[in-house]
């Protein structure tokens, strides 16, 4: 069966930064996505191996915009100290509402640095501003189930439980 719409794919993959080739990721695990614009995974990946075959290995060079954007200065932000919890610590993670934001978008911001009086919190994607290069091989395809395709996501092995 080839890579086509609707169908369940499985895929081992690798993420590295074209710019200093480091390895951001890499899954030995296969993941699993429904094909056919279900946001399961990068459009141009979803493009690059459509039509393939279970075996068939691929790469794809994904500029910011087409991968996890442009790095936005404006979502990094220095909030007073005493908002945060005693034990806050770089790298931690909190909720937030975006600045100025009237419609209470929540975003997800990762502190980046703590002193005495302010905290320092980044919501940009940690891979933000990065060109990525996703290579990886098929390791299967099947017919999506109905229940798949109403919910766009896999479910059971390697994907989605409810």
């Amino acid at each position: 069966m080839k890579v086509a719409k609707d169908t369940v794919v499985s895929l081992r993959y690798e993420l590295t930064d074209v710019n200093e080739g480091a390895i951001l990721e890499k899954a030995d695990d296969p993941i699993s996505y429904v094909h056919g614009g279900y946001d399961g995974i990068f459009p141009a990946v979803e493009e690059a191996i459509h039509g393939k075959n279970i075996g068939d290995k691929f790469s794809v060079t994904m500029e910011p915009d087409d991968a996890f954007g442009e790095y936005e200065h404006e979502l990094v932000r220095a909030e007073p100290r005493d908002m945060f919890p005693k034990e806050v610590a770089v790298g931690m993670q909190f909720e937030g509402g975006a600045e100025g934001d009237e419609d209470e978008d929540f975003m997800l911001y990762t502190v980046v640095e703590v002193n005495d009086k302010e905290v320092t919190v980044d919501g940009n994607h940690p891979l933000a501003g990065k060109t990525i290069k996703f290579e990886g091989t098929i390791t299967g395809v099947r017919a999506a189930s109905k229940e798949e395709l109403e919910h766009g996501h896999v479910h059971g092995e390697g994907g989605h439980h409810h």
